[in-house]
């Protein structure tokens, strides 16, 4: 198939340190390639891929001097635009930005949501669209949106080979993503010291959430168990997250996948979760890791997680979080939209 991946121009694909969603782009992107597809990725110049790369702005914009985030992207929904007939299937992942035009496209085209959609403003939109074909990313994401137009749900995937198989872990757990309210390190700092094992933290902190890290975090991050890293790329990884006895994720927000805990699951690292958004489709309590529902219950799946299997962690990410799976799944959905899209032109041409 002709297939064109539209990403975001905030980071480079992959991105060099923190980023979800250009991070999944490039995997798949990578993946369709290798199966035998002809790949166009819409993405910032910088971008590394296997695909025929248009890059619509020379870098990622996070990492340069943009101060209007939107203007690029309206050139690169119209660059897709301008471009579209001569792909057999569009999949964006802009979130709703390009809506309008692709409704108008005479190509076929998917949408993966990958953020959070329970914000109240977004229900009149999809309202409006619920003829654009869109992918969660998990079915707990669709909640707030039941009259968005679901085609499917993708779980992300992970290239086989990026992170590697741990079996020995050293004596601390491990924090990794965004300091900000609802990703809730303070849960994971008062976790580490109740159970009095070493946290090490790998995250970025945002301009929108720097008064909350000096206001709420910066102090915790004095306690002598505690050990902040700062925002680490996919190189890191390997030795941050796999030597840890186990990934705390102790959000407090509607996750919609949370790539960290399949990258853990990779390296053969449990997961001590709270009970939000995707988390239960992710970890298998009792076997992946523990789902939990209160800081006590945290606490007491932290002390007992040497007894869960890291073996039994990665059979189930090559199981179910690989690359070639999403890929997989994703051609599904691309011959689907490809063949309605072909009965909808032939009964037009009739």
């Amino acid at each position: 198939m002709r297939i064109a991946q539209v990403s975001p121009l905030c980071e480079r694909v992959p991105p060099r340190l923190y980023g979800g969603t250009e991070r999944v782009v490039a995997y798949l992107t990578d993946e369709l390639v290798r199966l035998g597809h002809a790949v166009t990725l819409f993405a910032s110049g910088d971008s590394c891929t296997r695909a025929t790369l248009v890059d619509v702005w020379p870098t990622a914009l996070r990492l340069g001097d943009c101060r209007d985030f939107l203007a690029p992207h309206v050139l690169l929904v119209e660059q897709v635009a301008r471009r579209a007939d001569q792909f057999d299937v569009i999949h964006f992942h802009v979130a709703q930005l390009h809506l309008p035009i692709a409704r108008r496209l005479g190509t076929a085209h998917i949408t993966t949501m990958h953020g959070r959609l329970d914000l109240p403003e977004l229900g009149p939109l999809f309202r409006e669209f619920c003829d654009v074909p869109i992918v969660s990313i998990s079915d707990a994401q669709r909640a707030p949106l039941p009259e968005a137009g679901w085609i499917g749900t993708v779980h992300h995937g992970l290239p086989l080979d990026l992170l590697p198989f741990q079996p020995t872990p050293d004596d601390y757990v491990a924090f990794i993503g965004r300091i900000s309210p609802e990703k809730r390190v303070d849960r994971a700092i008062a976790i580490a010291s109740a159970c009095g094992i070493p946290l090490r933290i790998a995250a970025k902190v945002d301009a929108a959430d720097r008064n909350y890290f000096e206001r709420e975090i910066r102090h915790l991050l004095d306690n002598p168990l505690v050990e902040y890293i700062g925002e680490i790329g996919d190189g890191d990884k390997r030795e941050f997250l796999g030597r840890a006895r186990a990934l705390l994720f102790p959000i407090d927000w509607p996750e919609p996948f949370g790539l960290v805990m399949i990258e853990a699951l990779a390296c053969g690292v449990p997961i001590v979760a709270f009970r939000c958004g995707s988390v239960a489709e992710v970890v298998e309590h009792g076997v992946t890791g523990f789902v939990v529902d209160s800081l006590d219950e945290a606490i007491a799946a932290t002390r007992r997680i040497d007894e869960l299997s890291r073996e039994a962690c990665r059979a189930a990410f090559e199981l179910r979080f690989s690359a070639p799976r999403m890929a997989r799944d994703y051609l599904q959905i691309y011959e689907r939209v490809a063949a309605r899209a072909e009965t909808v032109a032939m009964s037009g041409a009739a």
